[in-house]
This record gives C-alpha cells, sequence and structure tokens, in this order.
C-alpha cells in the first residue's frame, strides 16, 4: 500500500531531485543512475534480483503512524514497582519539548570540533558535575551506555589500576541480576575469575584485585560497605560501588565511605524507562585514576583569546585510536540522554531532587508500615524505596498486584520486591492497593503504641521508627554533605529561565538543523520528524524492560518485525537488537565467532585478523573478546592487500578465529576480492566478520552473508536513521548466520527468546534485554516508510553525491583512493597533505576555516592522517553540495595565497580561524586580512551567518591543566 502523490516519503528524505540527479550524472558522465552504480558496484556481489524482498511496499507516513500506534495500543503500561535499576520518572515538558524533541540538540554529532559544539559540552559538563556531586568523587566522564556495562568497564578499570597480582574480582551477591549476568559473560571473555559473595555477612574475601558493591541493594537494603572497601585496599584492590543517584541526596557518597570507583545509571533524573534503554550511565573515579577512565571526558581549556572554552579532554583515550591497546572498546556515549538528565539537575536543584527522594523514602516507609500492620513480612532494617517480601505463592500475589494495575519484581516462588519511585510517590492510592495485594498473605496485625500508630520497628540507632519517618537510613549514613551547588544548578528553575537557557545552549552549537555535517564514516543524514514521532508515545516510552511479555506485546512484535527486516537486508538469518551501540554489536558478534570455535572444541582459535584501515573499535574489540589481533597490510588502493593476508592465514592457520573486514572499505572503496577474502578465510576454517558500518552504500545492492560474512553489526544511528544526539545514542544490532545463532547475545529476564525461530543463547552485552528499544520505531518508521525500493535508491543517491564531490574536487585535492573506473563509494578521502608541503596550512586549519564558511568539517585526519574523509549522504540537496564545494574550492585559494607569500604563514585567516563575532568588533584590528575576509569569504553568508562562540582552543593546554567539572561563574568575567 503506497501513499498519494506528493506523499512518497522517499521523496523527502533523499535531498536530490530529478534535475540535480541528471545535472550530476552529467558530471560524473553517466547516462543514468543504474549506469553510475553498475560501475561502481562490483558485479560479483550483487543481490540476486530474484529474491524477494521481507519489507512491504514503503508506506504514506501518516499510514506507517498509524501502524505504529496499532502496535502501541498492544503494550499495556501499568503501574511499575518492578525497580531492579529502572524507575518511573516525570520528564520536564520543558525538557522534552527543548532537548527530546529538538533537532539542535538530536542531530547533533559528536563534539569533535569543540569550537562549534560548546553548547552540548557546557550540557556534559553540568552532568559531569552532577555525578560527581552526588558520588563525592573527583572525576566524572560524559556517561556510558548504562548501568550494567559501567560496571564491566569498572571492574576491567580495577584489573589495569589495581597493583594486586589475583585475577579475582568479587562482586556483591546482592547485585541487579542483569549486571551479574553481564559481568560474568565479560569476565570470562578476558580470563578474569569471577567470585559473587554475600559482602553483608562479612565473609572473609579471598585474595582479589577489586570488589564491586550496589548500593543500595538489590533487595533495597542498605548497609555500610567501608568495611569491606578496606578490605580490598589492604590487599591493593579497587573498590567499585554502584550507586543509586537519587538515593544519593539522603545517604552517603560513596567517596566519603573510600570507594575508588563509582558507576550507576542517570535513567531517573528525567529519563523515561523506555523498555529498557537508551539511558545514561556514568562513572566517576577519585583523584589519581582519571586517566584510567573509558569513554568521553569533557574538560576546560582556553580559546586563542584566552577565553575559557569546553572541549574533549585527553582524546588520546578515544579507542579508535589505540586501536589493540585500547582498554575498552566504548567509542560513543548516551550524549542526548546525559543532557536530559543533566538537565533535570538543573531544572530542579539540590532542592528539587532532595524533595523527590524524601518523597520516595518516606512513601516507602509508610508502604512498610501498613504491610507490616497486616503481619506481611518485610525483611527490610534500612532501605531507601525498594522492600523485599516474603510471601507464600509469589505468583499468586504477583498476578493480584497486575489486577490492581501493578507490577511487583518476583525473586523467587516466596519472594517478591517492590520499588517505588518519582511517580509512585505521587500515588495517594499506592499504599491501600498493595495492602489490598498482600492481604492473602495476612498474619498477626503488629502492636499500636500508646499514640495510635502502628510500630514499624526499630532502626540499627534504636530509634522507634513509625510511618512517614525518612529515618530508616542508618546514622551514619545518611548524607550531611552539600551537593548541586554550583549556580547552574540553582538559577533556572522557573520555566522561563530554562527555556532560555536550553535555547542559549542550543544557539552555540552547529548540528544538522543549520547544515549538512559531511563526516565520513559518520553517515549524518536526516532524522525525519515522523520517524521521531513515537518515541515519546507513553505505550513506548513508559514501559518497564522487565514487564512481562503479555504486557509489552506490541513492542516484541515491532522488534521482531525489526529483526526480521535487517536480516533480510543484509543476508543473514537472524539479528540480536540487544547491543546498544556500535563498539557492543562488535563486541557481541565477535564473542558469537569465540563461543562457536570453543563448541567445536577449537580454543585455540584466538587470532583475529584486521586490516590496518579498520576502525580502532575493531581491534579493541577483538582484544575484549578474548583474542588476539593480527593485522593485515593494505595495498596503494586502499584495498585489503591478498598477498600478505594470504600469508597472515597461513602463518595463523590453526588459531585463525576470525577476519574483520570493513565493507565498502574504511577507505570509502569497493573491494572486488572480497569474494576471494571471505573464501580464504572460510577455508582456514575462520570466521568473516563484517563490520557493517558502511552500509549507507550496499543497501538494497548487496547483501554481507551473500559475499561470505558470518556474522555483521550495524549502526541503526548511520544507515537506519536513528539520531546522532550529539554522540549518542545508537543502536549495534548484531546480524549472523544460522551457526552462530545461538551464541548471540541473550539475557537472563528477556520476554521471549525467539529470533525469527532461533534462539540466542550468550551472555548478554547490554543491560536490557533489547538495548535501547525505545528508539528503535524511529528504524522502523524509516524501513517501513523507505520499503526496499527506498532503500536502494538512498544508496543510489548516497553514491551519486560522493562521487559528484570527489569529481567536483579533484583538481584541487587528490582523491586518495579510488576504486574501479575511478568512483568510490559513499565517501570520499580529501589529501591535504600535498597542500600543507606547499603552504604550511594544516588539516586542523581547513577545518576549523570551514566553520567561518558556515560548516563543520568532515572527519578529520582518519583513516589516514592529513585528510577530510567527506561523506554528503543522500539527505543533502544539490545546493547544499555546491556550498560545500565551494567554500573548499575557496579555502584552497586563500591557502595558495599564503603559500605564495601574500599572507604571512602564522598570521592569516587559516590560522586565525575560527572568527567569533566578538573578535572581529575590536577597534585594534592588527591583522593583514579584513574583517569581511575572516567572516564573509562567500557573499551568501552575510545574512546567514552562523557565528562560532569560541575561538580556536587550545587542546594540549586543556589536557596539560585538566578540569573537568563546572568552572565558576567569575572565568567568564
Amino acid at each position: 500500500m503506497t501513499g498519494p502523490v506528493g506523499d512518497v516519503f522517499a521523496d523527502r528524505h533523499i535531498g536530490i531531485d530529478e534535475s540535480a540527479r541528471q545535472q550530476m550524472l552529467s558530471t560524473l558522465g553517466f547516462e543514468s543512475m543504474d549506469d553510475l552504480v553498475s560501475s561502481a558496484i562490483p558485479p560479483g556481489i550483487r543481490v540476486d534480483e530474484s529474491l524477494e524482498s521481507l519489507i512491504p511496499d514503503a508506506a504514506s507516513e501518516r499510514e506507517a503512524l498509524a501502524e505504529l500506534r496499532a502496535l502501541a495500543n498492544k503494550n499495556t503500561v501499568r503501574t511499575s514497582l518492578i525497580g531492579q535499576g529502572y524507575y518511573d520518572t516525570v520528564t520536564p515538558a520543558v525538557i522534552t519539548r527543548n532537548v527530546l524533541e529538538n533537532p539542535s540538540w538530536y542531530t547533533a554529532y559528536t563534539p569533535y570540533q569543540p569550537e562549534i559544539s560548546q553548547g552540548r559540552l557546557e550540557a556534559l559538563i553540568n552532568f559531569q558535575t552532577m555525578v560527581t556531586d552526588l558520588t563525592g568523587l573527583d572525576t566524572a566522564n560524559a556517561s556510558m551506555l548504562d548501568e550494567g556495562t559501567a560496571v564491566v568497564e569498572g571492574m576491567l578499570l580495577a584489573r589495569r589500576a589495581s597493583k594486586s597480582t589475583s585475577n579475582v574480582f568479587v562482586a556483591d551477591a546482592d547485585a541487579f541480576p542483569q549486571t551479574l549476568a553481564l559481568l560474568k559473560a565479560r569476565a570470562t571473555a578476558v580470563g578474569i575469575e569471577l567470585v559473587v559473595a554475600d559482602l553483608r555477612g562479612g565473609v572473609e574475601l579471598p585474595e582479589h584485585f577489586g570488589v564491586f558493591v550496589q548500593y543500595p541493594g538489590a533487595s533495597g537494603e542498605i548497609w555500610n560497605p567501608a568495611a569491606t572497601i578496606e578490605a580490598t585496599h589492604a590487599q591493593k584492590g579497587i573498590a567499585v560501588v554502584a550507586a543509586d543517584l537519587l538515593a544519593l541526596a539522603l545517604i552517603t557518597s560513596p567517596g566519603e565511605f573510600g570507594a575508588d570507583v563509582a558507576v550507576g545509571t542517570t535513567q531517573r533524573f528525567g529519563v523515561p524507562t523506555g523498555f529498557g534503554g537508551p539511558h545514561a550511565g556514568y562513572m566517576a573515579v577519585r583523584s589519581g585514576l582519571e586517566r584510567q577512565l573509558p569513554g568521553r571526558l569533557v574538560g576546560v581549556s582556553k580559546d586563542a583569546d584566552g577565553q575559557p572554552a569546553y572541549r574533549l579532554s585527553l582524546q588520546t583515550r578515544e579507542q579508535h585510536i589505540r586501536r589493540e591497546k585500547a582498554t575498552s572498546n566504548i567509542c560513543t556515549a548516551q550524549v542526548l540522554l546525559a543532557v536530559m538528565a543533566s538537565m533535570y539537575a538543573v531544572y530542579h536543584g539540590p532542592n528539587g531532587i532532595l524533595g523527590i527522594a524524601h518523597a520516595v523514602h518516606e512513601k516507602t516507609a509508610l508502604v512498610l508500615g501498613a504491610l507490616r500492620e497486616h503481619g506481611v513480612r518485610v525483611a527490610n532494617e534500612h532501605f531507601f524505596d525498594t522492600l523485599t517480601v516474603a510471601v507464600q505463592n509469589a505468583d499468586a500475589v504477583r498476578a493480584r498486584a497486575a489486577e490492581q494495575g501493578l507490577l511487583l519484581h518476583t525473586v523467587n516462588d516466596e519472594t517478591v520486591r517492590l520499588s517505588l519511585d518519582e511517580v509512585t510517590a505521587q500515588h495517594d492510592d499506592i499504599v491501600a492497593r498493595l495492602v489490598e495485594v498482600f492481604s492473602a498473605e495476612q498474619g498477626e496485625p503488629l502492636p499500636r503504641l500508646d499514640d495510635g500508630r502502628h510500630m514499624l520497628g526499630t532502626s540499627s540507632d534504636g530509634q522507634t521508627v513509625s510511618a512517614g519517618s525518612p529515618v530508616r537510613i542508618p546514622r551514619e549514613l545518611r548524607r550531611r554533605s552539600a551537593f548541586l551547588t554550583h549556580p547552574v544548578f540553582n538559577i533556572h528553575h522557573s520555566e522561563t529561565a530554562m527555556m532560555r537557557y536550553l535555547k542559549r545552549l542550543a544557539d552555540r552549537d552547529y548540528a544538522l538543523d543549520r547544515g549538512m555535517i559531511p563526516l565520513g564514516s559518520c553517515t549524518m543524514k536526516l532524522n525525519a520528524a515522523t520517524e521521531m514521532e513515537a518515541i515519546t508515545w507513553p505505550e513506548f516510552a513508559g514501559l518497564h524492560p522487565f514487564a512481562p511479555a503479555a504486557d509489552a506485546a506490541g513492542s516484541l512484535e515491532l522488534i521482531g518485525q525489526l529483526e526480521a527486516w535487517l536480516a533480510d537486508v543484509t543476508g543473514y538469518d537472524t539479528v540480536s537488537l540487544q547491543p546498544n551501540a556500535g563498539s557492543q554489536g562488535e563486541l557481541a558478534g565477535l564473542l558469537a565467532i569465540a563461543g562457536y570455535h570453543r563448541a567445536n572444541g577449537d580454543d585455540q582459535r584466538t587470532v583475529c585478523l584486521i586490516p590496518s584501515s579498520a576502525h580502532g573499535t575493531n581491534a579493541a574489540s577483538a582484544v575484549l573478546a578474548g583474542m588476539k589481533v593480527v593485522v593485515v597490510a593494505c595495498d596503494d588502493n586502499g584495498n585489503v592487500d591478498l598477498t600478505d593476508l594470504r600469508a597472515k592465514i597461513e602463518t595463523h592457520a590453526y588459531q585463525l578465529a576470525a577476519l574483520m573486514i570493513t565493507y565498502p572499505s574504511t577507505h570509502g572503496v569497493y573491494e572486488h576480492d572480497v569474494v576471494r577474502i571471505t573464501e580464504a578465510v572460510h577455508d582456514a576454517g575462520g570466521q568473516v566478520y563484517i563490520d557493517g558500518a558502511n552500509l549507507n552504500a550496499l543497501l538494497g545492492y548487496a547483501r554481507f552473508g551473500d559475499f561470505g560474512g558470518d556474522v555483521s553489526h550495524l549502526n541503526l544511528h548511520k544507515t537506519f536513521c536513528i539520531p546522532h544526539g550529539g554522540g549518542g545514542p545508537g543502536v549495534g544490532p548484531v546480524a549472523a548466520k544460522a551457526h552462530l545463532a545461538p551464541y548471540l547475545p541473550g539475557h537472563p529476564m528477556a520476554q521471549t527468546n525467539d529470533h525469527s525461530g532461533y534462539t540466542h543463547d550468550g551472555g548478554p552485552v547490554s543491560a536490557a534485554p533489547y538495548g535501547s528499544p525505545s528508539i528503535l520505531p524511529i528504524t522502523w518508521a524509516y524501513i517501513r516508510m523507505m520499503g526496499a525500493e527506498g532503500l536502494a535508491r538512498a544508496t543510489r543517491a548516497a553514491v551519486l553525491s560522493a562521487n559528484y564531490i570527489a569529481r567536483r574536487l579533484r583538481d584541487h585535492f587528490p582523491v586518495l583512493y579510488t576504486g574501479d573506473n575511478g568512483l568510490i563509494a559513499h565517501e570520499c578521502i580529501l589529501d591535504l597533505r600535498p597542500l600543507t608541503k606547499q603552504t604550511g596550512i594544516t588539516v586542523d586549519d581547513v577545518a576549523k576555516r570551514l566553520i567561518d564558511y558556515g560548516f563543520h568539517a568532515p572527519t578529520m585526519s582518519f583513516p589516514v592522517p592529513g585528510t577530510l574523509m567527506v561523506e554528503p549522504t543522500e539527505s543533502e540537496d544539490l545546493a547544499e553540495l555546491d556550498r560545500f564545494i565551494e567554500a573548499m574550492i575557496g579555502i584552497k585559494a586563500e591557502a595558495d595565497a599564503v603559500g605564495a607569500g601574500e599572507f604571512p604563514a602564522d598570521d592569516n585567516v587559516l590560522v586565525g580561524a575560527p572568527h567569533t563575532a566578538e573578535s572581529i568588533a575590536t577597534a585594534d584590528w592588527q591583522h593583514p586580512y579584513s574583517r569581511e575576509q575572516a567572516v564573509y569569504p562567500v557573499h551568501s553568508l552575510v545574512r546567514g551567518k552562523y557565528w562560532p562562540p569560541v575561538r580556536r582552543i587550545d587542546q594540549a593546554y586543556g589536557d596539560r591543566n585538566l578540569v573537568c567539572a563546572c568552572p565558576p561563574i567569575e572565568a567568564f568575567e
């Protein structure tokens, strides 16, 4: 079924219309799009046209939304008391409207060009400050993928930072079950011995390099882990504490009782549960461990005028730079969600956060009192928001709760748990409803006190506790230290102030709503409003990740359809949507290969061959999967060197586990020998992992599984339109052939293990069973509205646009790699090294000068130093492509003028870029170029100028003077 004429979504998604298409084809010397694609994509890998696609014909935007609404209506959102790391929360409308639904925030890319990323960098430094304040530690990073994987990263940090020689990591038995499952899977892969122990019992611990404590525990119990941490320190170990940020408003921070590392999630700071994600995890460390932090760290430096400016600090820690020496494979974050969480703290301030925490705790105490009054056995002595209840029949209790519209967590046949949160704390009837649920478990009522109250028990410090009293926290663990004291958390509490603050930050950024972001490898394409619409629907956003399958029927159906569609377009048999980033998808695929070899008795197969051109996360993921990386050379054309590949296969044939390749290559070229490459690996008993980062250049024309791939990850935040959000969220599903299906990520709490007829029984790679399902409607809508032919059209348009730019610029900048017929795939590498040699102008100078022309720079110095990798994507129209081409030609002329001596090498428009409005407003203009040359290099900028908020930032200064929290207001005077 298709929409009416003029309502074809592909026409709105693809920027090139018929007139522009013909003009561009003429420039390239082709008669038709088919001629171009036939010349670019090797015929040996082209998809069999007789195959019927599982993807239905394209729907109109209204039809797709109607189908999504029907799926949403199959979900039942009950009041969740499940907890276990996921809690209902209220997202302030001002944040929903001005962040989550605002393209200025969700279409931005990772802040690799900090001069035009000052808004989101400030939001992230707010996030880091919020986390350090609440955890009592010195430095926090700019977010992790979720709590469970943050705990894993804490374990890996402990192993490399500890001076202990032990290989044992001790985990709290009272941790969330999904976290323990993740720890077990990841520890096994890298040879760590995981010991799970009841730390509250004062058990004597074995020799170990680190310990992990859940605080409060999954049972809800709060206890003082100081002695356990002291014992770990005595063994030269590292203590990792997973702490609930909202609870930390009332209980002592981990840093105050000696923790080295704090990890957790910021989900309950205004981010919907969303059936499991995306949510921003966090990690904070004590002083001395800053350079061990995985992920991204925002710091403060200064610009060319000496003004404070934000930027990513210690960028050498970026895992794609460190490759096989990386300590983590994470090269992204959850920026959009971290921004939401930080703004929740900004909007509420310390008093608001404290008030929410008190309300949750006090309502939990009321529930405890009412249940005990009715003879219900509640195990907790001290708690924040969670109670563990002994029952006669857990299934019966859970069924009665469902009748009341409530969801409980079942621990075993005779134990259930309930957790209150910001939303349920506001339900006046929640106590009565819970009493009714547990009424069949009634025992002897508690005795009344003289004043008519019912006694709830006695706290450890001897105080009698009554309903509503917040002293169910041990006296020695009640928080006394201040938090969120910086002015940013204390001056934006009216909606007017908050709205203006968010607008001011957004204006300091460059996102896709301003212009093209031609980042090679990163695929910054349109994130259509229709695709985004369903993510805030409560039927999708309000589901708990461990809700019963019947309650999540619509989401599970959507997930099943999406798994089938993605398997179909990639030529694989089954797909797992659990990985919540491309790096996690890589890891999941390699763990599947490792599991397959072990099952076949080939434990010795641990060598992973990786081309020298590969993205660095490939090597990092291989190491974390327990593999040894062996690098394969590339030839002068950017292709895998077949001679070297065969030599490496012969040398490591007995140990060969896998080859990881990216197709098209990281150099942006379709390799004709890819089938010979995959056959050589298979002949030696290895498996082929094809990195799906560049699927944007293949979709509809070739399938990984057809030309030799055994497993691939896909970047839904690239090819399939999930927004980058300033550096996250992302989704990195892993697709595989049938023989690898049993080793793909499973999950102990998944609602189903049926994935297109296959089961996935490997260890989990994300905390939630389906990773980040609340944003999957975006990709679902994109595929549903494009249809199979629309997806192929997008590929054609991407290849056309990239080749058009390469052809127009090749006389000004050499195009470093091309395939047959002088064509490239969906991106091209412009070689700036000759320009630098002739003029002294560097790739950095060109990138910063592009800001003055109104552009975000392409990808710098990857995969080749001194180059720019340009990817226009199919979303851009011809006028925008020509505007970029004009800018690059203009910059080349400016550089040539420097090389000819017309301007000094140390004072010209390029080395002075970018230029702010303030910098040209000075009365004392000393430069040999004019103000107009500085900021209006082309006339079209006069009315639509984007003004960068800061000048070029001193990166080295920021690394030498590491400041990763909100600077005082005086710094900006």
